[in-house]
């Protein structure tokens, strides 16, 4: 009878320790659903951080080439300011040559005149759009000086600067959960082991406590007879 009883008692310690084990197995089973879970938020909030920051290089791209083709125009402006001053240059000079060549001839002095007249038109013409040139000019710098003012204004680099943090943040924090469900899956594996060996040891000294029963019940018969 007292084997019996303790027969009974062990059993119930191992119902006992199989019941916690199993409860540790759920619990193991939770948190690794709940990382899985934490690792998909993670992975999500990183696919936006890579999109924003693709937004954002593609607006400096786009401001950079706006700049590039404002510095361009300012610069075939100069040239043309340059190529109508050259012209008008070579016209007074023309004139100058004219003046000294000039005779006492009546047609050379009304050819003359015609070529000052056609020289005051000429450099008034040059006058005109030199002053039409440095009026464009002046919008385009405006133009220049509110974009670099824009630029300077703006918190773009910094906030680039910042987002790559935040990504570097994340993508640790998304190798730290990937190392804890490793270690997870790694320590389930070996409880699940652990589990099979104590089943199978359990087993064993099931069979071994049923056969001395039996061998004791054989004895009482022999003796009972």
């Amino acid at each position: 009878m007292e084997r019996r009883s303790n027969w009974i008692k062990r059993r119930r310690r191992r119902r006992k320790r199989s019941k916690r084990r199993e409860l540790e197995s759920k619990e193991l089973e939770l948190e690794e659903e709940e990382l899985e879970e934490e690792l998909e938020v993670e992975l999500e909030k990183l696919k936006e951080l890579e999109e924003e920051l693709e937004e954002e290089k593609l607006e400096k791209k786009l401001e950079k080439e706006l700049e590039e083709e404002v510095e361009l125009e300012k610069l075939e402006k100069f040239e043309e300011l340059a190529r109508r001053n050259w012209r008008s240059q070579r016209s007074h000079r023309r004139s100058q040559r004219s003046r000294s060549q000039r005779g006492e001839s009546k047609l050379e002095s009304e050819e003359s005149e015609l070529e000052e007249e056609e020289e005051e038109e000429e450099k008034e013409e040059s006058k005109l759009e030199q002053e039409e040139l440095k009026e464009e000019l002046e919008v385009e710098l405006e133009k220049l000086e509110e974009l670099e003012e824009e630029l300077k204004d703006s918190k773009e680099l910094k906030e680039e600067e910042l987002e790559e943090e935040k990504l570097e943040e994340e993508l640790e924090d998304l190798e730290e959960l990937e190392e804890e469900l490793e270690e997870l899956e790694e320590l389930k594996e070996k409880e699940l082991e652990e589990e099979e060996l104590k089943e199978k040891k359990i087993e064993e000294e099931l069979k071994e406590e049923l056969e001395l029963e039996e061998e004791e019940r054989e004895k009482e018969l022999e003796e009972l007879e």
